[in-house]
Parts: structure tokens; C-alpha cells; sequence
């Protein structure tokens, strides 16, 4: 295990999530099968990755040896890959587009298998990170809820660096809470608590647990 789990660290984190009735995901992207098996066993069921073709590669095995855990799709999907996503992940986090809506709505009703989703919100209008704005916000999730039928359960969305995350993650909070949906993927290793205090359901920490990628 990493230093951070063999210090307690990483109990402690589990800790805080549970007292904040949240979830923490084990972001794998870029970590060997053993080092995520390491925290399988160590009964850590949630995963995050975020290349289709990567976690194709890894999961099958993992899935079937742990059929507790889950995998969430937290990166940028292009279209053309959603029906591979379909099959290897248990949630898709990163909706941010209405081409990516559609398509995802015809490829389940196509394969007869539904996946819960969540709407990436751009909280800094970040040219270079993907999601909707919040002034977008209102109007995308009603067509994707109510328009094309699409199993919305949250949304999940990243703080610029550099600034204080509060107002951007309260904000995201309160939309979501608007729209009566119930996850709020936010926070991760440098910020998970000001999340948690904004009411996260679900932190993502990815080095704090595995040390850098291989």
C-alpha cells in the first residue's frame, strides 16, 4: 500500500466520508492492476478511470474476481466510444454535451442496458476542461431528464486551480439540489474537505491513494 494507508491516513479519509455520509472513489487511471487490487482487498468497492480503451484493459478481470465494486467513466467520452463505455462502466460522470446526450440515449435503448449518469458541470468556464456553464446548466438538465429520458442521478465538477473551490462547489450544490438530483461528485485529494463541508456525496482522490501513475 502507499505511505498514506500505511501512516492511517487513508482510514482516516475513509472516516470522513463516512461521517459525511459520502463516498470515496479510487481514481485507477494510469495504475497497474495490482495496485488497484491492493485496495480491492483492502475493501475499496468505488473506482473512477478515464480512458475507455485503458479501463477495457484492466476491469473485465477485476470485475469479475470483485463483483462488488463499481466503475464510474470520469473523463472526456467521445461518442464513438459510448457503446464501449456501456458495457465496462456502472456510471458515466462526465456528461457535458448534447451530442454525447443523444448518442448515449440511442446506444441504450439500442443495447437495452441503462447506466445511471451525471452531468459535468464547466464550474470556472475552463476553455480547456469539458462540462456546461452553470448559466447553461438549468436548461441542459431538463432536456436530459425530461426530453430524452437519460438517468440523471447528479452532477460532478471540478474548481479552477488556484481559487477558492467553496462558491464554485456551494453553487453546483444548489443546482443539483434545484433539480432534486442526489450526488454531488466534487472534491478531490487538495480540497475533499471544503467538498464535504459543501455537501459532496462522493470525493475522488486518486495519488493520496496510489502514489504516482506507472
Amino acid at each position: 500500500m502507499s505511505s498514506l494507508q500505511q501512516s492511517g491516513t487513508w482510514k482516516q479519509l475513509v472516516e470522513n466520508c463516512h461521517n459525511a455520509s459520502a463516498q470515496l472513489m479510487a481514481v485507477s487511471k494510469g495504475q497497474s492492476v495490482e495496485a488497484i487490487e491492493t485496495l480491492l482487498k483492502a475493501d475499496q468497492h468505488l473506482f473512477g478511470e478515464n480512458k475507455v480503451q485503458e479501463a477495457e484493459k484492466k476491469w473485465p478481470t477485476l470485475k469479475q474476481k470483485y463483483p462488488n465494486c463499481k466503475l464510474h467513466f470520469i473523463g472526456s467520452l467521445q461518442t464513438n466510444k459510448v457503446k464501449q463505455a456501456l458495457k465496462i462502466f456502472d456510471c458515466i460522470q462526465s456528461l457535458d454535451r448534447l451530442s454525447l446526450a443523444q448518442s448515449l440515449h440511442k446506444e441504450m435503448q439500442t443495447l437495452g442496458h441503462i447506466i445511471p449518469l451525471m452531468i459535468q458541470l464547466n464550474l470556472g468556464n475552463e476553455p480547456q476542461k469539458g462540462g456546461i456553464s452553470f448559466d447553461e446548466a438549468d436548461d441542459f438538465i431538463q432536456t436530459c431528464i425530461y426530453d430524452l429520458k437519460l438517468p440523471i442521478i447528479g452532477l460532478m465538477g471540478i474548481p479552477p486551480s488556484g481559487k477558492d473551490p467553496v462558491p464554485y462547489f456551494k453553487r453546483l450544490t444548489a443546482i443539483a439540489d434545484k433539480h432534486r438530483l442526489k450526488e454531488k461528485s466534487i472534491g478531490m485529494s487538495s480540497d475533499y474537505q471544503h467538498a464535504l463541508e459543501c455537501g459532496s456525496t462522493m470525493i475522488r482522490i486518486g495519488t493520496a491513494l496510489f502514489g504516482n501513475r506507472v
